[in-house]
C-alpha cells in the first residue's frame, strides 16, 4: 500500500511526464528523489478523463517489469499520446484532464468464476493471440455483476461475450491499487 506522500508524487509525475512531452521535452526521472517502494518493481495502468468523467486515454503494464516510476511516466506518456482509440492529447487540455493510477498487484489464474470479486479484481482473458483486460474499478463503474465483468473483458479481447465459459480462454485476475487527482 502506498501513502498519501507516494500517491502525490506519482500523480505528480504523471502529469508532468505528459506535461513535458506536449513542451518538446523527455521527461525527466530522477530515482534518487523516490523513495524504496516507489523504485520496486510493479505494473502501473494511467487513465485520463475528462472533468466530465469521459474516457481520455488509459494505458499501462500488467507485469512488473520496471521501477514503479518508469512504469507510470511510461503510461503516462502512452495514454496521452499513443491510445489508439483517441487522437493525442493537445497542451489545450491538460487543465481539463484528471489523472487516475492503478498500481498493479500480482496476477492469479481463475479456477473457478466464482472468486472473482467484482470491484475487487480486475480480469485478464486470452485464448489464442486474442487477450484483454479490465481494470477493477472498470465494473464498479458500469454496474456490472460478475458474468457482465467476464462477457466485457472477452468484448475487449476481441473475442465473443460468453467466451470465457468455452474452457479454451485463459481467466486471470489481479487486483489494483487506484488513486486519483
Amino acid at each position: 500500500m502506498l501513502n498519501e506522500e507516494q500517491r502525490r508524487q506519482l500523480l505528480k509525475l504523471a502529469r508532468t511526464s505528459i506535461e513535458s512531452v506536449l513542451g518538446g521535452r523527455s521527461p525527466a526521472l530522477s530515482e534518487g528523489d523516490y523513495d524504496e517502494t516507489l523504485r520496486r518493481p510493479a505494473g502501473a495502468f494511467v487513465t485520463l478523463r475528462t472533468k466530465q468523467g469521459d474516457l481520455r486515454g488509459c494505458i499501462g503494464s500488467i507485469r512488473a517489469v520496471e521501477p514503479l516510476i518508469k512504469a507510470v511516466v511510461s503510461s503516462a506518456v502512452s495514454a496521452a499520446f499513443r491510445d489508439p482509440r483517441f487522437f493525442p492529447v493537445g497542451a489545450e487540455e491538460m487543465r481539463e484532464l484528471e489523472l487516475e493510477i492503478s498500481v498493479m498487484g500480482p496476477i492469479e489464474p481463475v479456477r473457478n468464476v466464482e472468486e472473482i470479486e467484482v470491484g475487487r479484481d480486475g480480469l485478464i482473458i486470452s485464448r489464442g493471440r486474442f487477450a484483454g483486460l479490465l481494470l477493477p474499478q472498470v465494473a464498479t463503474e458500469y454496474g456490472w455483476d460478475r458474468e457482465t465483468f467476464l462477457d466485457q473483458t472477452c468484448v475487449k479481447a476481441g473475442l465473443a461475450p460468453g467466451s470465457w465459459r468455452s474452457g479454451e480462454a485463459r481467466i486471470e485476475k489481479f487486483s489494483a491499487e487506484v488513486f486519483g487527482e
